[in-house]
Parts: C-alpha cells; sequence; structure tokens
C-alpha cells in the first residue's frame, strides 16, 4: 500500500518507516526541516517537507502522494519533562494535536483516504481504581497544564475518528532509542518505541476504527483488545 507518514523523522517514525518498507508498502514521508530530508530518505520512504499548520500546502502533499493510509505520528516535544521550558513543550504539543491532527483529517478527506492511524497517549484517563480500558472516561476534569494535555488529546482522537477507518492509538511512556528514557522505562504505562512501531504496522492491515490501548502488562492499563485484534506484542524489539 502506498502510506503517508506525518513525522516519519520522529521517535517512532524512524522505528516505523523501516517496518513499513519491509511489509512491502511505499512510504512518503513527512518533516518540517529541509536539513532532515535526506535522513528520511536513507530510511527508505520518499521524503516531503511540509508544516502540518499549513492546511493547502499539506492537503497538496497528501492529495500528491495519493496514499491509500494516512499515518499520524507527529509529536513536538523539544524540552524534557524537569527542564524549565517544558510546559512551552506542552502547548506546543497540545495545539500540534489540535491544529495539526485537524488538517491532516481535512487532507485525507479531501484525498479520498477512509483509514488514518494516529498516535494518541495512555496516560490521560480520568484517577481511578484498577486497570484502565478504552472504555474508561478521560481525565476531562482535569486542570493547569494536565488540562492542556487533555484537551489536545480529546480533539485528536474525535478528529480521527470522524474517518470510516480512523484508528487511535494510546500508547504508554516511551522508552528505548530516539526517546528521552533510552536506557529503562521510567513511568506506567510504559511502552518501548520498536513495540509501538511495530502496533503502527499491525494496525495498517489488522485495525479497527476506534481506539486501542498500546503499553506493557504493568498494571496500569490494559492492551488486552490489542492483543486479541492487532497481535499486538509488547515484548517486540528491532533486531
Amino acid at each position: 500500500m502506498n502510506i503517508f507518514l506525518a513525522g516519519a523523522g520522529g521517535a517512532i517514525g524512524r522505528r516505523l518507516t523501516p517496518l513499513l518498507q519491509a511489509a512491502g508498502h511505499t512510504v512518503v514521508g513527512t518533516t518540517r526541516s529541509k536539513d532532515k530530508a535526506a535522513a528520511i530518505a536513507a530510511l527508505g520512504a520518499e521524503p516531503v517537507v511540509v508544516d502540518v499548520f499549513d492546511a493547502e500546502a499539506l492537503a497538496r502533499a497528501v492529495k500528491a502522494a495519493a496514499p491509500q493510509i494516512l499515518m499520524h505520528q507527529l509529536t513536538d516535544l523539544p524540552f524534557a519533562p524537569g527542564t524549565p521550558r517544558y510546559d512551552e513543550a506542552l502547548e506546543r504539543n497540545a495545539r500540534l494535536r489540535i491544529e495539526g491532527t485537524r488538517n491532516l483529517v481535512d487532507a485525507a478527506k479531501a484525498a479520498g483516504v477512509r483509514r488514518m492511524i494516529t498516535q494518541s497517549i495512555a496516560f490521560v484517563y480520568a484517577p481511578g481504581d484498577g486497570t484502565r480500558v478504552e472504555t474508561d472516561p478521560l481525565d476531562v476534569s482535569a486542570t493547569g497544564a494536565r488540562k492542556r494535555t487533555v484537551d489536545g488529546v480529546v480533539a485528536l482522537e474525535h478528529a480521527t475518528l470522524q474517518l470510516p477507518e480512523g484508528i487511535v492509538l494510546r500508547y504508554g511512556y516511551l522508552y528505548g532509542p530516539g526517546t528521552w528514557f533510552v536506557d529503562a522505562k521510567r513511568s506506567k504505562p510504559a511502552l518501548h518505541v520498536d513495540a509501538a512501531a511495530e502496533a503502527a504496522l499491525l494496525a495498517v492491515s489488522k485495525g479497527k476504527h476506534g481506539v486501542y490501548n498500546i503499553a506493557e502488562d504493568d498494571g496500569a492499563i490494559s492492551s488486552e483488545k490489542a492483543k486479541r485484534d492487532l497481535g499486538f506484542d509488547a515484548g517486540y524489539r528491532m533486531g
């Protein structure tokens, strides 16, 4: 299949592109920076330099790629937790989830794309006892910086699920190559970046419209739906 991968240069995108290529898919991968285009090409994708906030340019890029599937792996978190500008990063990421996702969905609709697979997060459920499942409520009563994060996730998921085959992958806290926590997981729910990439690959052919928790079995959330429908394996690692 032809796949338009928004965020091919990100932590998941860099691991996902080779998996898609190995599975026989053709990948058009986006980046905002011309300097990163060569790195995306080296992964085996056709690079396209486009800003997700430029709705017209994005629509043209998606139409030109003529994909069967659009994948949204974009994030904007240049500043790590605990650093002075982390709140700024959360604000930037929330804007991307709200405005950027809306532009991607509009571009998909204009190009006749039915299936969109979107990166979300599994650590915005409302407080409660027990393991969280996909039907549990999100923390829409949150305040402060968390409220902005939850608002962004709600908007992202709502926009994605407008498509006939909209699929939302709620990832745990990432660790592994290219993430903030390279050597070890730090928080629950945890997820290795390779397992995150493989889950996105599995969703290409096996995913159904709706939401999937994607994380390790550490008691925080349940990924049983993803195991059943996708064949998700939290222990997957790239060779």
